[in-house]
């Protein structure tokens, strides 16, 4: 008998029966042809044919970097790259003497339009730019032996209310704006208002004073900042003709001079050090340096009788154009009496009086104070101001001595000894007030071609107690 063995086979088997179960094969990942071995070559082999598109990638790098930098940098963090070398302690850009230049629709142009030594030797005086203002002479107040009792209410001396002393004397609220009612004769507080006042200048200097025509001046109070010489003059303001008309004049007091000469700057026999002539003050009036620097900085008029121009330049600051040509391109150029820089981060005094309060200039009180009188005065937080900024940065002032500039300077140094010292918040109210007319408010930039900006070297050491 036969053995049999019996296989069922499905429908779905077909023809693969007994046929081994295979595995399912997963699917691999695709590599590069050849292996790794291949990504080598064929990278060599892609550098060697696009080599100049590589090579110029970097450099559009950093050309794109070095100017985008250099557009953020203000002129006090640039590199200087003409100072010397043997000056190891001096700021980066002292002695630097680049043209600063601006894109105007497109094009880029110089800041300061300045003309040649050829030039400028052939200038001369021109006629006074004055013009439609009323006042023809001004006076000054002086000390009569009574205090001024006028209009709404009067500042008596010596007060814990006011920083009025025998310096500048005592206007009330009344003067104040009487003086902005200006007439053919104008009487205004100009400071030297008694001669028991203060700021004493010996009388040799007050000779020296009266023979410039044209005064570039700066101070230095209270220690305070280095001193830089001037640059850039070219010969034809170093000649006879314009050398005996232009004078560097620096105010220090015996604070300055003690400090400087322990930094080995020590004056000259002939009251020099370099260009500049040194004018040791005496018996400061005010216990805040900040308002005794405002009195050579606004007051120019009354320091140097004889002048008819001058250029203010503060002490953090290094001139480096040639002052004859800083006139013609400012002033005689543009037919102005007055030329100030545009401030450069505001152009309200209102948000200037925020910025002052955030960065402790002043104390939030006496700013409100300030604020509250001139929004009496019905000044408007507005922006601009015959078109330009109604703010100014007035670190270079250029000015003629006219009686519109005098009459401005004087009544804007009341205004910082009434109110706080910072000048920004009071020149725009000013220049509302009085309406001088040809004032030049240039730019930025402008500013920046004119002086090179070291900062502030030291804090200035403020006078134990007030003089009067």
């Amino acid at each position: 008998m036969l053995n049999s063995v019996s296989v069922s086979i499905s429908e779905d088997d077909g023809d693969v029966v007994g046929r081994t179960r295979v595995r399912p094969r997963h699917r691999r990942k695709k590599t590069w042809p050849g292996g790794r071995r291949e990504i080598l070559p064929r990278a060599a082999r892609a550098a060697i044919r696009w080599w100049p598109v590589l090579l110029f990638i970097p450099v559009i790098i950093l050309l794109f970097e070095i100017s985008r930098v250099g557009r953020k940098l203000p002129d006090d963090d640039r590199p200087n790259l003409s100072a010397s070398s043997k000056e190891e302690e001096s700021p980066r850009n002292l002695n630097r003497l680049d043209r600063m230049t601006r894109v105007v629709h497109g094009v880029r142009k110089p800041c300061l339009k300045i003309l040649n030594a050829e030039q400028i030797e052939k200038l001369e005086f021109p006629a006074s730019a004055e013009a439609d203002f009323p006042a023809k002479s001004v006076l000054y107040k002086v000390e009569t032996g009574e205090h001024h009792v006028e209009g709404n209410g009067t500042f008596l001396p010596k007060t814990e209310t006011t920083r009025f002393n025998l310096f500048t004397g005592y206007p009330t609220l009344g003067e104040r704006e009487q003086s902005f009612k200006v007439n053919e004769t104008a009487a205004v507080h100009c400071g030297f208002y008694s001669e028991r006042g203060g700021f004493k200048i010996p009388d040799a200097d007050k000779d020296y004073l009266k023979t410039c025509k044209v005064a570039v001046s700066t101070c230095a109070f209270g220690g305070g900042d280095d001193l830089y010489q001037p640059i850039g003059m070219t010969y034809a303001s170093l000649n006879k003709v314009w050398a005996a008309k232009v004078c560097y004049v620096a105010f220090w007091d015996e604070v300055t001079l003690s400090s400087q000469k322990k930094n080995g700057k020590v004056i000259g026999e002939d009251q020099f050090i370099g260009k500049w002539r040194i004018v040791v003050v005496k018996d400061l009036p005010f216990s805040d340096q900040r308002l005794n620097g405002k009195i050579p900085k606004m007051l120019s008029h009354r320091l140097f009788p004889n002048a008819r121009f001058s250029i203010w330049v503060d002490s953090k600051s290094q001139f480096r154009r040639d002052p004859i040509g800083v006139l013609e391109a400012l002033l005689w150029r543009t037919n102005s009496v007055l030329a100030i820089s545009e401030h450069g981060a505001r152009s309200s005094l209102y948000d200037e009086a925020k910025a002052v309060i955030k960065k402790h200039k002043a104390t939030p009180e006496e700013v409100e104070i300030q604020l509250h009188q001139y929004r009496q005065d019905g000044i408007p937080d507005e922006k601009r101001l015959n078109g330009k900024k109604a703010l100014a940065e007035a670190s270079v002032i250029v000015r003629e001595h006219t009686p519109s500039t005098n009459i401005f300077m004087c009544l804007w140094f009341n205004e910082v000894v009434r109110f706080t010292s910072r000048d920004q918040l009071s020149f725009p109210y000013v220049l509302r007030r009085l309406k001088i007319p040809r004032v030049n408010m240039f730019p930025v930039c402008t500013r920046k071609d004119l002086v090179n900006s070291m900062g502030h070297t030291r804090k200035v050491k403020p006078l134990v107690k007030q003089t009067s």
